[in-house]
């Protein structure tokens, strides 16, 4: 049975011992375990159900690789489902329930399955759910929907609260081992800003268990010596329980830092997502030990060898009496010792190898360690936990010899190199057959945008496995990272370990190597989604060949594992299926992030009133306080109309558009999008982006605009003005200010890297006010001496006045069709110059106008509107806009586009005028349809309504909407169906049904 040693646990402390709970029984661990060594402790070897059979699954493993021990922790509103126990720090009160079951972990009726396996081979969801067509929805679709997935998804808001941090150092250093410590020395040393993290609560990774010898001191005492001198540097930065998530372009790398996990009841985040820059990164992230596929080795007991030798040394549990060690390298005698050591049985050591071990072995065999080379585990024998193995000849096909008592038996199957990191940006691997393992091929690093790698690998994650060998590594890629950011490292050289000089390993991709079906049949290589042996061989037989394609056929490698240890066993199956070496089969794609992190901090802060953050312009209170009847557009609200004394929102409407269009009305325009473009190639980039020409626009004018997305259809409009020789002012709509400003920025970064524009978004740092209607210019007279008559400040051109004491940059702009200012003042003065020009408004009888006012005014003339009448798949031909498309430019972003047959076909229906023959307002959406039907019997349509209002000044519905041939059928009256069953007769007109000579606007 598994226990508590009396004894022993480097990292525990026995005064503190801590009372948890798993599905509602109590257990008793100490500080320093995790929920794993704990559980084990308790004798707790059924933890989980695998997901297609419900198998039994116990813990394999220490670290990030388990697959089986998912649990969910917490409660309420700190719930958190599929956690790892393994990564998991005790505290008390830490409440477990395991997963995937029902009703209960031990009788799981979901087991029934494993009967079935006959008839639910991989992929075989592909072929059965297809017959009969109406299963789907009432039998296949509901059985899966129910079956899918493992835990429980949280039901209450996460009590929890999270961060983002951002860095930037010299040289990153992923993987607190032997090898991580040693390079941040190393670049430390040379004076380079360095970042250690490290993914669990200690620093020095397995050398510590394993043991050596460094610089003639125990490797504990080294790595001691080691952080003692890294916390002193200041130059250096040391963060635990730091995982290094992902490393993508430019040097970035994702940090996933857990700061309250094992301290609940602290003040601060839980987690915290660090943006890290770094002008190099070394992964020294370790390597994982692989399982050995023989029949049972998913029984519970059955374990990773190095796992079992941790929990012993580490947390002082043995996981059982008597423990069998299956190996095929020289790894696993170190565990065989270690048990030994600590006056455990070991029955006997089963080396695959017919020669056996080396100096590991030796050892073995002088504390009277039974060896047995040449020799595999047939089958694991038992149910919910191990009781014994059966012993066969690797060479052969399974015969057993005998069967061996035991309850753990520990499986030492080589070690695999952490490559994840490596290959997140495009390193590429190289295979190591005489370790028999992929490593990073230092020939073909990740690339930075010089050409230079940026990535380095140092340790086993490089593939050195001997002590002597890691260290050497990691200070000539801690010395190399330090040179690249610009330091000079110091002499000297590595630190001075002793070698083992193991024998060689032997790849061993199942035991026996003869075995047949029936064995093969209940070999296990992915635990968690029940992935066997043959199910990779009937991938091969049905054609699945590439890799990929054999992971998405059998699931193997789709777990919250992400194939840690399954997939290097699986592919080299996969391989001999194939009859082809391992390295022409290749390995999956390795994404981020390396283990699962939390979508808390994904989200950081940007949660509750801070996930949508409402923008305010510098005149909001005062809106509020007059009666805003408040909108929301995109991240702002703006105000709809102002409300007084016992108006509706339509009575409102209506008295601010009369009151523009008679005398003045002030709108609060801060919210439209202002960009800045500036530089050498500006005029340039914005002929690209907008489809008629800025490049030629003049110093002091303005242009409106139209942008296109590269299918051609319209995305934004606005007026843009040239500032001065290098720069322009882009005006974009309220909703489009950060996408386009998004937009441009894509295009620089990946298209038009070289040209020499820069661009800011500076909406909030202006606050903008529309000073509109007959009495516009009579009203900034009074607050400047500047001359604004039409003569000195014509209709679309700008110009720097002073009104009172601000400088304000005034654009005679209009989309009202009235004479119109656009006053633009640092926002810090918005407030001041608002109160100024209302003041100076009472003499007209100005009025404050919000959003609606500003649709009918526009509406009346005409003007179009993103988001009303383009919805995505509207071209600025269909919108009648052809003028503003240049003819005199070679290209556009969209110009390919609109030239597709079907962006030019004259049936596409183009913008009009409507006006209903009884003068009322059409709905909103509303479809024009004709006698005819379609394929779908459905009634044929030929147009809709994209705005529509009530026109105070023209006393009639206005609207505006896509015909099919609109502008060809001026006149034509044709019938918009009403949800009552009625037909609206609706006359096509000119989109202006107001001022259609702009008189008004250019007095």
């Amino acid at each position: 049975m598994s226990t508590r040693l009396a004894t022993g646990g480097r990292l525990i402390d026995h005064g503190r011992p801590m009372t948890f709970t798993f599905n509602g029984k109590e257990m008793q661990g100490f500080a320093g375990d995790t929920l794993a060594s704990a559980l084990l402790a308790n004798d707790q070897m059924l933890v989980g159900r695998s997901f297609k059979y419900h198998r039994p699954r116990g813990i394999v493993a220490s670290g990030a690789e388990e697959p089986n021990a998912l649990v969910g922790l917490g409660k309420d509103g700190t719930f958190e489902p599929n956690q790892r126990a393994t990564t998991t720090e005790l505290f008390d009160g830490l409440e477990s329930q395991s997963q995937n079951h029902w009703p209960s972990l031990d009788y799981d009726i979901g087991a029934v399955n494993k009967y079935l396996g006959r008839v639910l081979p991989a992929g075989f969801y592909y072929k059965m759910f297809l017959y009969p067509r109406a299963f789907w929805k009432h039998v296949y679709e509901p059985f899966i929907r129910q079956s899918a997935g493992l835990g429980k998804a949280p039901q209450d808001r996460d009590a929890d609260t999270y961060e983002h941090f951002h860095a930037h150092v010299d040289v990153l250093v992923i993987g607190g081992g032997i090898a991580g410590l040693q390079a941040a020395k190393t670049a430390g040393q040379a004076g380079a800003k360095v970042l250690l993290i490290e993914q669990s609560a200690h620093w020095g990774g397995r050398a510590p268990v394993d043991g050596g010898v460094v610089d003639g001191k125990p490797v504990g005492a080294f790595i001691d010596d080691v952080i003692a001198e890294l916390e002193t540097m200041e130059n250096v930065t040391l963060r635990l329980r730091t995982m290094g998530a992902g490393v993508y372009d430019h040097g970035y790398v994702l940090g996933y830092e857990r700061l309250g996990d094992h301290a609940p009841d602290a003040q601060g985040p839980r987690h915290r997502l660090w943006r890290i820059r770094a002008a190099r990164t070394i992964t020294a992230t370790g390597a994982i030990e692989r399982p050995l596929s023989f029949a049972g080795n998913d029984i519970p007991g059955v374990m990773l060898a190095s796992a079992v030798r941790d929990y012993a040394v580490n947390f002082g549990v043995s996981v059982g009496d008597r423990t069998l060690v299956v190996t095929n390298n020289d790894d696993g005698y170190r565990t065989a010792i270690a048990l030994k050591n600590l006056g455990l049985d070991v029955p006997a050591v089963i080396d695959a190898r017919p020669a056996g071990g080396g100096a590991l072995a030796s050892e073995a065999a002088n504390l009277g360690i039974r060896i047995e080379t040449g020799k595999a585990v047939a089958k694991a024998l038992g149910g919910k936990r191990v009781t014994g193995a059966a012993i066969c000849a690797q060479a052969g096909t399974g015969s057993v010899d005998e069967e061996i008592d035991c309850d753990c038996i520990a499986m030492a199957g080589g070690w695999s190199p952490v490559v994840h990191l490596w290959s997140h940006c495009g390193g590429k691997l190289t295979w190591d057959a005489d370790h028999a393992f992929f490593r990073p091929d230092t020939d073909r690093p990740p690339l930075g945008a010089d050409g230079q790698g940026f990535v380095l690998a140092a340790g086993s994650a490089n593939g050195a496995l001997d002590l002597a060998i890691a260290l050497a590594d990691a200070d000539y890629a801690g010395r190399k990272a330090a040179e690249a950011a610009g330091h000079k490292p110091k002499r000297g050289g590595p630190p001075e370990a002793e070698q083992t000089g193991d024998a060689p390993i032997l790849p061993v991709w199942h035991m026996p190597e003869g075995a047949g079906e029936k064995l093969r049949a209940k070999t296990w290589l992915d635990f968690q989604n029940d992935v066997k042996v043959t199910d990779v061989q009937l991938a091969a037989r049905e054609g699945f060949e590439s890799v990929e394609h054999t992971k998405r056929y059998t699931t193997l490698g789709m777990a919250t594992d992400q194939g840690k240890l399954s997939n290097i066993n699986g592919l080299a199956v996969l391989s001999d299926a194939l009859g082809q070496p391992i390295p022409a089969t290749g390995t999956t794609t390795f994404r981020p992030p390396y283990t699962p992190i939390s979508m808390g901090a994904i989200a950081g802060e940007a949660r509750g009133d801070l996930f949508q953050p409402l923008r305010r312009t510098p005149m909001h209170d005062w809106h509020e306080a007059n009666g805003a009847h408040w909108e929301p557009v995109g991240q702002w609200r703006r105000p709809y109309c102002y409300l007084k004394g016992e108006e509706t929102p339509a009575d409102a409407v209506s008295r601010e558009v009369k009151t523009v269009r008679d005398s003045l009305g002030l709108l609060d325009a801060s919210t439209l999008g202002k960009i800045i473009v500036k530089g050498p190639d500006a005029g340039r980039f914005l002929d690209m982006m907008y489809t008629n020409m800025m490049s030629t626009l003049g110093i002091g004018k303005c242009r409106y605009g139209l942008m296109c997305n590269e299918n051609g259809f319209l995305i934004d409009d606005g007026v843009v003005a040239r500032i001065d020789e290098q720069t322009w002012l882009c005006h974009t709509t309220t909703g489009g200010a950060d996408h386009i400003h998004a937009h441009m920025e894509e295009w620089l970064q990946t298209e038009w890297w070289d040209w020499k524009v820069y661009t800011a978004n500076v909406t909030e740092q202006w606050a903008q006010i529309a000073v509109v209607g007959p009495n516009a210019r009579k009203l900034l007279e009074k607050l400047t001496d500047a001359d604004l008559s039409a003569e000195a400040f014509p209709f679309m051109t700008w110009k720097d006045v002073t009104l009172g004491r601000v400088t304000a940059r005034v654009f005679r702009i209009s989309f009202s069709g009235e004479l119109s200012y656009e006053v633009a003042v640092p926002a810090g003065t918005g407030r001041a110059i608002w109160s100024e020009l209302l003041a100076g408004g009472e003499e007209f009888g100005a009025t404050t106008y919000g959003t609606e006012a500003l649709h009918v005014l526009r509406a009346e003339k005409g003007f179009i509107m993103i988001g009303d009448e383009t919805d995505g798949t509207v071209t600025p031909q269909d919108l009648c806009l052809n003028w503003a498309i240049s003819k005199k430019k070679q290209d556009f972003i969209g110009k390919r586009g609109q030239m597709r047959s079907h962006l030019s076909d004259p049936k596409r229906w183009r913008l009009v005028g409507l006006q209903t023959l009884d003068g009322s307002v059409l709905p909103d959406g509303a479809y024009a349809a004709t006698q005819g039907r379609n394929a779908n019997g459905q009634r044929t349509t030929i147009g809709r309504v994209t705005s529509t209002y009530y026109s105070p000044t023209l006393k009639r519905g206005i609207a505006m909407g896509l015909v099919e041939n609109g502008p060809e059928r001026m006149g034509d009256v044709i019938g918009f169906p009403m949800l009552d069953g009625t037909v609206q007769q609706v006359r096509i007109v000119d989109p202006v049904q107001y001022d259609p000579a702009g008189e008004k606007q250019n007095v």
